[in-house]
């Protein structure tokens, strides 16, 4: 995850810059259920509106739990499919809070409700995130449903009333990139906490969908706009948190963003993102799902790293003989083509490694989503290069006439 206004923040109160350290444990994603009552078009985990068998007890997922907070897990994300679509749910989050743990809801939000507003806010979830794809219409044709739009921010603002902090989640496509700059007009407007923008990842139905990822000028144009809007935002003293997640090549291209609009503030920039080190998963988050699988993160589902019925998550993440896990836990990760020659690989570490996986079955080949350009990443005559290359000082890119 690319934290954005952490970023903008530093430009006008800088803090030192310090080694990059990884937290104790990592972010655990739990997908609890699967079953949704949507059938969304980039769906990581093909849900359905049915039952699938085989998932977690509650006593199960309450031992599994107890592994999680020996192993100094700092925070759960229950997730699902629709999350609360399970009838555990309050229970299993009254425990998690009980335990210490931060506590988020991923919800579609469109059963969140005045039959269970009261319950959320009694849990006391320190986040509940929803999803939107775009404005009216466009939600609904993502999200399969007429009127999804419409009750999802009608959970928003249920959770609001009873100050929930609440954010947005978007996952940004060709098909609905144009309502970007209205759905940041909306997290201004009803004044909601988080905007999250999600780069297409090729896994699910999102995998089925990749034709319409995003093209590269199309996302160079978001993260302009998103960094324009939370500099905008944060110069009026309105505090947001921005953040991307998917591409970690977003802080290559802030940096060169930063580069043009505040030349002074490049090398300090430079070395909190050295700090940050980019894609993290295998590391610093993980994700069990509804059959107590563990995979490296959400989008690793092809990939069972284990089971914690057979074994402890403990022991499944701190595993490094499988070579998935080992190469993901290197940092910088040994990569080929542009990626392994890439001249900011120790920002970015090497982003996406399903999209690399899923276009050529090699999970350490060069991320097709990357959108910088050869010259931007310094690989210009050595495209096929898997020589290492390491970060040289930022030099900020040439403005178009």
């Amino acid at each position: 995850m690319f934290r954005i206004s952490h970023f903008i923040r530093e430009l006008s109160h800088p803090t030192p810059a310090g080694p990059r350290r990884n937290p104790p444990g990592p972010v655990v994603i739990w997908n609890l259920i699967r079953r949704c009552n949507l059938t969304c078009k980039h769906c990581y985990s093909i849900s359905a509106d049915s039952d699938f068998p085989g998932e977690l007890s509650t006593d199960e997922v309450f031992r599994v739990m107890d592994d999680l907070k020996a192993f100094r897990v700092p925070v759960l994300i229950l997730s699902g499919g629709e999350p609360l679509l399970r009838k555990d749910l309050f229970d299993i989050a009254r425990r998690a809070k009980s335990m210490g743990f931060y506590v988020g809801l991923s919800s579609n939000g469109t059963l969140i409700d005045e039959s269970n507003i009261s319950a959320i806010d009694e849990i006391g979830f320190d986040y509940v995130g929803v999803s939107l794809d775009g404005i009216g219409a466009t939600h609904d044709r993502f999200r399969r449903l007429e009127g999804a739009f419409d009750a999802s921010m009608k959970g928003i603002r249920l959770c609001q009333e009873r100050g929930i902090k609440v954010g947005v989640r978007y996952t940004m496509t060709e098909d609905n990139a144009h309502d970007l700059p209205a759905l940041l007009q909306l997290v201004e407007d009803e004044g909601i906490d988080k905007f999250y923008f999600s780069h297409l990842n090729y896994a699910g139905r999102g995998n089925k969908h990749r034709a319409d990822d995003a093209r590269h000028q199309t996302t160079r144009k978001a993260m302009d706009l998103l960094f324009e809007t939370c500099l905008d935002l944060h110069r009026r003293g309105i505090e947001k948190e921005f953040v991307t997640g998917n591409n970690d090549a977003d802080g290559v291209y802030m940096l060169q963003w930063v580069g043009e609009r505040f030349p002074d503030r490049v090398e300090h920039i430079r070395a909190k993102l050295l700090q940050w080190g980019g894609n993290a998963s295998g590391v610093n988050v993980a994700n069990i799902d509804n059959l107590g699988v563990v995979h490296p993160d959400t989008m690793w589902w092809h990939v069972s790293l284990g089971n914690v019925r057979e074994r402890p998550f403990s022991e499944i993440w701190s595993d490094v003989s499988n070579p998935l896990m080992a190469g993901l836990k290197a940092h910088p990760r040994t990569l080929s083509g542009r990626c392994g020659a890439c001249r900011h690989l120790l920002i970015c570490n090497g982003s996406s490694r399903v999209r690399a996986q899923q276009i050529t079955g090699d999970a350490w080949a060069e991320d097709p989503a990357c959108y910088l350009s050869d010259e931007e990443i310094g690989v210009t005559g050595a495209r096929a290069g898997a020589e290492r290359v390491q970060v040289t000082p930022f030099e900020p890119r040439r403005r178009s006439a």
